[in-house]
């Protein structure tokens, strides 16, 4: 039988005078599992977070983490949950091995320095780990945060907006942290509004806008129901060589000056080089690709995303 670590239901959170946050959301999250909550900020995805981790109550609605209401008995299991926030800032003027053994005392558990070198070493920091945390890379703060969130051994890891901010090699590194926590067990709950990020951590995705949950699934399924399989792409035609191309009946939509032709069927892929290769397009080069969520999130929403912030 599948262990449910999380289930909401009917989660609604209203601020005064009338902000609805989180209006009616429900969804459950299976042990093992990267669960990710998708969207652009102000979309409800941390205020969500905050009410699971016991720090916010809900207006309405049910929240239960190992099968505890966290409104009235988060207390009971905070020894099983691991916690990163969105604005972590680490203790700028302790050394990453004397912070965790800082914060093994909190959690009133005993760390030989055996074991904080093995922690640090888990998350890429052995050769950092008597540098004052002030002068560690964003990245490294980060990596600080997750080794501080891990120090209780949690079944359950939250990791709000975890990459915000990073460069991409610092990115890179921690998604494989969390496909390496993740491995061992640990059920994580991730808040992103980066959409790659979601498509590879997350083995189950919940796209939130205006606090809502407009779309629930892997990102095969979302990608599969809501978007197509393969897109053809016209580089730089612009919104004459879309007139060009949907005046021959063909289905299209312009994306920053390139033209993107959706094929449902890969059978189909031959007939459609061939119409559009008759089309006069100056086209700077024409090649195919997978769609993704990003494509995925413009369907439904409507809109681009850039750095949690919705196009206009």
């Amino acid at each position: 039988m599948v262990e449910r670590v999380i289930e909401v239901e009917d989660l609604a959170k209203r601020y005064p005078p009338d902000t609805m946050a989180i209006d009616g959301i429900s969804f459950s999250i299976e042990r093992g599992r990267v669960f990710s909550l998708l969207g652009p900020n102000g979309a409800g995805k941390t205020t969500t977070v905050e009410i699971l981790e016991g720090l916010r109550t809900p207006t309405s609605g049910r929240t239960r983490v190992f099968d505890v209401d966290t409104s009235k008995d988060y207390a009971s299991i905070r020894g099983r949950v691991g916690i990163l926030p969105q604005n972590f800032e680490p203790f700028d003027n302790l050394k990453p091995v004397e912070a965790v053994e800082y914060w093994a005392k909190l959690f009133d558990k005993r760390k030989t320095r055996k074991d904080i070198n093995e922690m640090l070493d888990i998350v890429g920091l052995s050769e950092r780990k008597n540098l004052l945390a002030k002068k560690l890379s964003g990245g490294e703060k980060r990596k600080l945060g997750i080794a501080l969130s891990l120090i209780n051994d949690p079944e359950l890891l939250f990791l709000d907006e975890p990459t915000t901010g990073l460069d991409p090699k610092a990115r890179r590194d921690l998604w494989k942290l969390i496909e390496e926590i993740q491995g061992r067990g640990t059920t994580v709950l991730l808040t992103t509004h980066y959409l790659d990020e979601a498509e590879k951590l997350s083995d189950d995705v919940a796209i939130m806008h205006r606090g809502n949950i407009i779309a629930r699934g892997s990102p095969s399924e979302l990608i599969s129901r809501f978007g197509k399989t393969t897109v053809v792409v016209l580089e730089g035609v612009g919104t004459d060589g879309l007139t060009e191309v949907t005046r021959r009946g063909i289905e299209a939509t312009e994306v920053d000056g390139d033209v993107m032709v959706p094929v449902a069927n890969p059978s189909e892929m031959r007939t459609i080089f061939a119409k559009l290769s008759s089309i006069e397009l100056p086209v700077k080069d024409m090649y195919t690709r997978r769609q993704t969520l990003e494509d995925v999130f413009l369907s439904l929403v409507g809109t681009k995303m850039d750095e949690g912030v919705l196009e206009e």
